[in-house]
């Protein structure tokens, strides 16, 4: 199916998608789930437990306090993140939960089972159990989160994330097919799509300019705040003081700080996701700095972008979502799943995509561009050190936006033919994620995590 744009671009609250906001979906749907079949003041005791990469990089990814939120019944894309911290705080006090319209629980952090075995389906999996005062169990249920915020019950279809409608597409060839009769491209064939799942084109449009000012937001923030880093790596937030030297550098954004720009762009949304902040999964969080970075970049520096720049927007977005789809349906976005290919790389290709539309690339040079992003991600290994969406992750989301810029600008250079294609760097990827060893693949157990001295998880 082609997955919608406000699916690939939602909301939520960082460190991760899979490990964060996943979960405390899943979370809310057992509550849900236990108000649904009126069980909820029947309910003795919620059991929790976190599997495979869920478990071994958990407490640094925020995991067992999403799941607590989540079970609260908490909107995690609404939440304010100060009241975030403020109900966290009080449920590590308490050790206690309070489900919505029902029972206050004892469920303290340590209660949340952890357990490094993965089940068969995917690496990110957690069951829920509920439970009467008898010790009997009411309901149980076993979710996978598999990347960018997306949940799969087991035995079931999606829970976050829809398929949009129209005449979809599940390969770039067959994107590129509907794109030579349209005439925006393949943004206008993800419009059009997008419009036949039940929206407008001004609802559309108006949703995206709203994850445009999100993503702004979150970079805004992350350019405002100073201090370290929560977690025991004591990392110093940079993109404040890069911000008042840039600034004043560059008042007038001149093209030649143009990539300074970018760098700082994704280290602000990226510190601001690791502070547990709001930042638009993108299409993770762990990745969410890459196209805000590229997309700012499409604003300030290009022709479309400073003539118009809300249609520029539009258009970028767009264009990234239907490639984002694309590796989605046919790989992996989920770094636990297939390394930090499937999330920095899905980014910069989804990027690349983006800015080659805005530059007025034909639909042949804009699949170009995000195959040139992806096939020079390949191989990327997810090894948070400390489990902590931290290091190399920031650094890692700048350097993959510059990558994008870069693939943009060649994939212009050319007429749109090319050796190696989208779908073909795609499989790849997915191919090279399931032979690449599990401790690469967010479970800080290699790599990075292991080599620069941090031989302590936070889990």
């Amino acid at each position: 199916m082609t997955i919608s744009a406000f699916d690939l671009f939602s909301v939520g609250i960082g460190p991760s998608s899979s490990h964060t906001v996943g979960p405390w979906r899943a979370a809310a749907r057992f509550t849900a789930l236990l108000a649904e079949e009126a069980l909820l003041p029947h309910a003795a005791r919620i059991r929790v437990e976190l599997f495979g990469s869920l478990a071994a990089t958990g407490r640094g990814h925020g995991t067992l306090p999403a799941v607590a939120l989540g079970l609260e019944g908490h909107d995690v894309e609404t939440i304010d993140p100060d009241e975030k911290d403020e109900r966290v705080a009080r449920w590590r006090a308490s050790g206690r939960i309070e489900l919505p319209a029902g029972p206050t629980l004892d469920l303290a952090e340590d209660d949340i089972v952890l357990t490094h075995r993965m089940l068969p389906a995917h690496p990110n999996a957690l069951t829920l159990e509920a439970l009467d005062a008898d010790g009997r169990l009411l309901v149980t249920r076993t979710y996978y989160s598999v990347g960018g915020g997306f949940v799969i019950e087991e035995g079931t279809a999606l829970l976050a994330g829809t398929a949009a409608g129209g005449a979809g597409f599940r390969s770039a060839v067959e994107l590129l097919e509907h794109a030579s009769g349209e005439l925006d491209g393949i943004a206008g064939v993800m419009m059009g799509i997008e419009v036949a799942g039940g929206r407008t084109a001004e609802e559309v449009r108006a949703r995206l300019l709203g994850i445009r000012d999100a993503m702004r937001g979150s970079a805004e923030r992350g350019m405002t705040r100073s201090g370290v880093l929560p977690g025991g790596l004591r990392v110093r937030r940079r993109a404040a003081e890069w911000f008042d030297r840039l600034r004043a550098e560059d008042p007038d954004r001149d093209p030649v700080f143009a990539l300074d720009w970018v760098d700082l762009v994704a280290l602000a949304v990226n510190e601001e996701n690791a502070s547990g902040g709001r930042v638009v999964t993108a299409p993770t969080n762990g990745a969410a700095g890459i196209i805000p970075a590229v997309l700012d970049y499409a604003l300030h520096y290009t022709p479309e972008g400073l003539a118009s720049p809300d249609d520029a927007a539009v258009r970028f977005l767009l264009t990234a979502a239907a490639i984002g789809s694309i590796i989605k349906e046919c790989a992996s976005i989920s770094g636990a799943e297939v390394g930090c290919q499937g999330e920095v790389g899905s980014a910069a290709s989804m990027a690349a995509a983006g800015l080659a539309a805005v530059l007025g690339g034909t639909p042949e040079q804009v699949e170009n561009a995000a195959e040139i992003a992806m096939e020079h991600s390949l191989g990327l290994t997810c090894d948070p050190i400390g489990g902590l969406v931290q290091i190399p992750c920031i650094e890692r989301n700048a350097i993959s936006a510059g990558k994008a810029v870069n693939a943009a600008r060649m994939a212009l250079r050319g007429d749109g033919a090319h050796h190696v294609s989208l779908d073909q760097v795609i499989e790849t990827m997915r191919l090279t994620g399931a032979d690449m060893h599990s401790k690469y693949k967010e479970t800080a157990r290699g790599g990075l995590a292991l080599t620069v001295g941090v031989h302590v998880v936070e889990c």
